[in-house]
């Protein structure tokens, strides 16, 4: 799992006026929460950059005022002018803690559809799980390997091989269909059509 490690600083005081301060000097307010502290202190864009910016799951390192604390990204506020980063929330892992996090969701195995020449479609990026921190992982893994034309795979059939770990996203939701081209369906028409001799 790729750790980030983030550097902050802690904040003197709460509230509007001081926020306003911490952006103006060019850092972000930050509030880190879970477990029996709620730590608020002040980062840069270029400490946060890895975390934020990023299509993978990964796991924030903080260090504020000497001590350290490992977390996930949990929320982020941006202006709704500039997309600027406004405010970030970290969740604090605390061993043996459940924690639900989103993850990225990654293929495996080569579908037949595809190889008859249909288009794999990702319809979900991410899917969301229940874990403890122990037995966090970065990606789901979905396998593709039976998926036929036309044919597509669902949140209830993601197998799990990791144990602790329990899918939360809703089980009818689609993963990935094996989408039937245009040209590929007209063809299977017209094949159709002189078979039955029309």
């Amino acid at each position: 799992m790729e750790i980030i490690a983030v550097n902050g600083q802690a904040r003197p005081g709460l509230g509007k006026k001081v926020a306003k301060a911490v952006r103006n000097e060019g850092r972000i307010p930050c509030v880190l929460y879970g477990g029996d502290e709620v730590v608020h202190f002040s980062t840069t864009l270029n400490e946060v950059r890895g975390v934020v910016y990023t299509p993978d799951f990964k796991v924030a390192e903080l260090s504020v005022n000497g001590k350290t604390y490992r977390a996930i990204l949990k929320d982020v506020q941006w202006h709704p002018v500039s997309d600027s980063i406004m405010h970030i929330d970290f969740l604090r892992l605390v061993e043996g803690h459940p924690v639900k996090v989103e993850v990225p969701v990654r293929f495996k195995g080569v579908s037949p559809g595809v190889r008859a020449g249909g288009k794999l479609q990702q319809k979900l990026r991410r899917v969301q799980i229940k874990t403890t921190p122990e037995h966090l992982v970065t990606e789901i893994s979905v396998d593709i390997s039976k998926l036929e034309l036309g044919q597509s795979i669902r949140v209830r059939d993601i197998v799990i091989e990791e144990p602790g770990i329990e899918i939360m996203s809703s089980p009818g939701v689609p993963v990935a269909t094996i989408e039937i081209p245009r040209a590929l369906r007209s063809a299977t028409a017209a094949a159709e059509k002189a078979a039955s001799g029309k």
